[in-house]
């Protein structure tokens, strides 16, 4: 059975055909490790996770690599160090830890790699000193920048001229910039920031070469797939292709594969708003698989529209599929062969998990009237997409963390809290943030405000 998947690159739905079959590689662009991941990033999460899957049935676990990386140096980690008064090594080890909670949550299969940036420097470094030597970038004021006019392929992954990037997006205006849309590979390091030692200066790497560092060390120069989030596709992945082939003059990706945008309710996701949804808020009323189910809902390509609604619904159809395994006495153990054709089929039409749904839909009809094949492809069908992984008797006994809570009681002990700080009296301020704890409840002190959320 072939692959096949849309490549940004070229705009059109392809076969896959990996490089080396016996060494398929695919990098991910992961997260930049400041707070929470919102519902947002899950997506990517658990859409590469499946592809990943994908990849493991037809080519077998052992020749596949998947490396997403983490991002724990940038601008946005040290305005939350800043903001939060804490260290950034602590911050970003929270939160790698948050991220790692949530994946897991959401029953996404942990990579085979997970490079965090600190940890390459110097593999940034050499890649930048090689741009230099091929005057594909130079240095101004400190800073080492790409030049973008002598790489004649900048704008094919987003399809648009350099003209139309420049004028469509938000670019730095810097007087040391040769054309506007040049961008940092390298940037001096303020008092007080992070650094390392460079032939320019102590500083710290620019968001891009990051990831062109990282999938060379662990994919080497050219590999299989590149994926993450559409808005990833400019600046990051479009700056990512003109840096990594500009170095090497080899192509960098054979396919880019891009998941769409997400809004809350039909509305862009924003603070502001007050429509912001962590994956760890959702976690105080919805189980990981109801999270996995709903995504998996709309076509990956397609932009989702995340509803209360939608997760309800998602709920009741995970709560029924789970009562056929109450139902049946039979014993059921994972056997990829088992898995559905049709179900298969879908996934292989470009991840088309709607299909692969729908097709569940049907399998489980057929499995409820007594057709111990059926329920055998449809245990193995959900396994194989990360749903229906735990038992009956666990999933049916969770119960939502919101149901159980004293908002009042909350919001009492912060009163008290406050008053304590504001008498300096630190000790008890600390005594009632450990009462809270132990109740499953987080503090965040931000803009002389306190917010709290359930672990």
């Amino acid at each position: 059975m072939d692959y096949q998947f849309y490549d940004t690159y070229s705009n059109t739905k392809k076969i896959f055909t990996p490089l080396d079959s016996s060494n398929v590689r695919m990098y991910v662009c992961g997260p930049t490790v400041y707070d929470y991941a919102h519902v947002g990033n899950a997506r990517p999460v658990i859409v590469f996770d499946i592809v990943y899957r994908m990849l493991q049935l037809k080519y077998g676990a052992d020749h596949v690599t998947y490396v997403r990386n983490i991002t724990d140096v940038d601008d946005k980690i040290i305005e939350a160090s800043n903001s939060l008064n804490e260290d950034i090594s602590s911050l970003t080890k929270r939160t790698i830890n948050y991220f790692h909670d949530d994946a897991s949550y959401v029953g996404a299969l942990e990579p085979n790699v997970e490079p965090r940036a600190t940890d390459h420097i110097p593999e940034m470094i050499d890649i930048i000193e090689k741009l230099i030597e091929k005057n594909h970038a130079y240095e101004a004021d400190g800073n080492v920048l790409f030049a973008v006019n002598t790489f004649d392929k900048y704008g094919n992954l987003s399809g648009k001229s350099l003209e139309d990037l420049i004028a469509g997006s938000r670019v730095e205006v810097a007087d040391y910039k040769k054309n506007p849309a040049d961008f940092i590979l390298w940037k001096p390091s303020k008092a007080h920031e992070p650094g390392w030692d460079s032939p320019w200066g102590k500083g710290r790497p620019g968001w891009h070469i990051e990831c062109s560092a990282m999938s060379e060390k662990f994919l080497g120069q050219s590999f299989d797939i590149h994926g993450g989030g559409q808005d990833l596709t400019f600046p990051h992945h479009e700056n990512e292709i003109a840096q990594s082939e500009a170095c090497n003059n080899k192509k960098f990706a054979n396919f880019w594969m891009h998941n769409g945008f997400l809004s809350i309710e039909g509305e862009k996701m924003s603070k502001s708003l007050g429509n912001f949804i962590t994956i760890n808020d959702l976690k105080n009323s919805y189980q990981g698989e109801v999270i996995r189910f709903n995504m998996m809902l709309t076509h990956y390509r397609q932009p989702l529209n995340w509803t209360e609604k939608s997760l309800q619904d998602s709920k009741k159809t995970l709560d029924k599929w789970y009562k056929i395994l109450d139902k049946h006495d039979h014993p059921l153990t994972r056997k990829n062969e088992l898995i559905s054709d049709k179900i298969l089929n879908a996934l292989a039409d470009d991840v088309n998990t709607p299909q692969a749904i729908a097709e569940l839909h049907q399998l489980y009809k057929v499995a409820s009237d007594g057709d111990i094949k059926a329920l055998e492809s449809f245990y193995n069908s959900c396994q194989f997409l990360g749903i229906l992984t735990s038992d009956y008797n666990s999933w049916s006994s969770w119960k939502s963390k919101t149901n159980d809570i004293d908002e009042n009681l909350i919001n009492k002990l912060i009163e008290k809290r406050n008053e304590a700080r504001n008498a300096k009296d630190f000790a008890e301020a600390d005594r009632i943030r450990d009462e809270l704890l132990d109740m499953d409840v987080i503090l965040e002190d931000r803009d002389n405000k306190t917010t709290w959320k359930l672990k």
